[in-house]
């Protein structure tokens, strides 16, 4: 597994719960507010928006980078953030 962040670390130890869409690995204060802007408020939003996506990689950083203006990095910390996730509580 690739080296990851305190903050991804952090996120996926713990059930999502309300957790804010900042809590998110790659997602800082102003993809956040562009992210909630859109109505991704919370991290369990753009978890639906995941799976919709079928957890796919490619899919979901293109959906990012559009939805936020992500850059390559901050969409691959999200999607590996959500994917660590989802294999550790679904």
């Amino acid at each position: 597994m690739s080296s990851t962040s305190q903050k991804h670390r952090n996120f996926v130890a713990e059930p999502m719960g309300e957790k804010e869409v900042t809590e998110l690995a790659g997602i800082g204060p102003v993809l956040g507010d562009r992210l909630s802007s859109k109505g991704f408020d919370k991290a369990y939003v753009v978890l639906g928006q995941f799976l919709v996506l079928k957890k796919n990689k490619e899919l979901f950083m293109d959906w990012l980078k559009d939805t936020a203006g992500a850059n390559v990095k901050q969409a691959r910390d999200c999607h590996q953030c959500l994917s660590d996730w989802c294999e550790e509580f679904l």
